[in-house]
């Protein structure tokens, strides 16, 4: 590889170019590309495309990308920048329909404009770069957190297992699922990581294993149906996961396969962690089955990754993108404040109410 992957930042604003600056994930691990994308098509698809990916990844482009279209436009009206900034917003915000961060950073961007309405443009896209750069950083800092409070669960030298990617790829910096093994190994702390390959579209195959080898950790890459396997062996003894939405409930949405990991820790007695950036927290969806599930196109079962397509032609799919785990099979939800434990409904509460406090991670 000619650059290590953990040099660069997942996803940042190129001042000089105007551009929001990512690593291309559809290219992983075969080629680190990076691309400058300028025009609010290009940023949808990207999105859309998973070229950027996982929620807080998700949030921090999008974030970027509002502003960039903000800097476009030539109204000098209040009103008038207000109607092409909302219009640039509702565009972005439908590129992807379940990871909550998409709609929680384009609101924020929104809200830096309506509270300062009747400001010049001029002064409005000064404010929304900064709105945005904030979002950035706080990523960092949230994700670094999480991985503080991760490793207070883990010991030197445990197996742990993760599903889809929830690393430094899915986020700016650290990732969310990923970052107590990367803070760890900053503190010469080893682990051995067990990468589902993550069926239809590969993320722990290409992405967190591909990051966890950049990172020197002992990575064993394992199909989705052999996770059981190595739970029942001993090897496991945690899993930890990111997620793209919790309901008020501790219901939590994640890769498409995240429910059956759950359910076959909890047949092992092996710990079930979800690692939740605050703005991943819906707390106005009461429950998981209120979340809505992105389904994607047949294609990614039956031809991607193939010369040839793997399955009989006219052959029906389900590809939903996402599934719920319960709340009942989490055994705590990590995030920038610590260690949520249940009764998720009521102590989630509290998770809210420190932020609001606005007190030290």
């Amino acid at each position: 590889m000619a650059e290590n992957i953990l040099s660069i930042d997942t996803v940042a604003l190129d001042e000089e170019k105007k551009a929001l600056k990512i690593i291309d994930q559809t290219q992983l691990p075969g080629k680190v590309e990076i691309l400058y994308l300028t025009s609010q098509e290009d940023i949808y698809q990207a999105i859309y495309l998973l070229k950027v990916r996982g929620a807080p990844a998700i949030g921090v482009a999008a974030a970027i990308g509002v502003y960039l279209a903000a800097l476009d436009i030539e109204e000098s009206s209040y009103d008038g920048f207000y109607s092409l900034f909302k219009k640039a917003k509702d565009y972005l915000a439908s590129s992807r329909p379940t990871a909550v961060n998409l709609f929680w950073a384009l609101d924020r961007m929104e809200r830096v404009v309506l509270e300062h309405k009747g400001e010049s443009p001029a002064k409005l896209k000064e404010l929304l770069h900064d709105e945005a750069i904030r979002i950035r950083d706080e990523d960092i800092e949230v994700c670094k957190a999480i991985g503080e409070h991760g490793l207070e669960l883990i010991r030197d030298g445990d197996g742990i297992l993760t599903h889809c990617n929830a690393g430094q790829l899915a986020t700016v910096r650290y990732g969310t699922a990923l970052a107590p093994v990367h803070l760890g190994r900053e503190r010469g702390m080893n682990f051995k990581v067990f990468c589902d390959e993550t069926r239809p579209l590969l993320q722990g195959a290409r992405l967190s294993s591909f990051e966890m080898v950049s990172a020197g950790v002992d990575t064993t890459l394992i199909c989705d149906n052999m996770a059981s396997m190595v739970m029942k062996n001993g090897w496991v003894k945690a899993c930890f996961v990111g997620c793209d939405r919790v309901a008020a409930n501790g219901d939590a949405a994640n890769k498409i396969g995240t429910s059956g990991v759950a359910i076959m820790a909890k047949h092992y007695g092996i710990p079930f962690y979800v690692c939740a950036p605050t703005s991943t927290i819906d707390m106005s969806i009461k429950e998981g089955r209120d979340i809505v599930i992105e389904e994607r196109k047949a294609g990614e079962v039956t031809d991607m990754w193939y010369r040839e397509p793997m399955a009989p032609e006219g052959v029906k799919v389900y590809n939903p993108a996402f599934d719920v785990t319960e709340h009942m099979l989490i055994t705590a939800i990590i995030t920038e404040f610590g260690i949520t434990r249940p009764p998720y409904s009521e102590n989630l509460k509290l998770v809210f109410q420190k932020k609001n406090n606005n007190l030290p991670h």
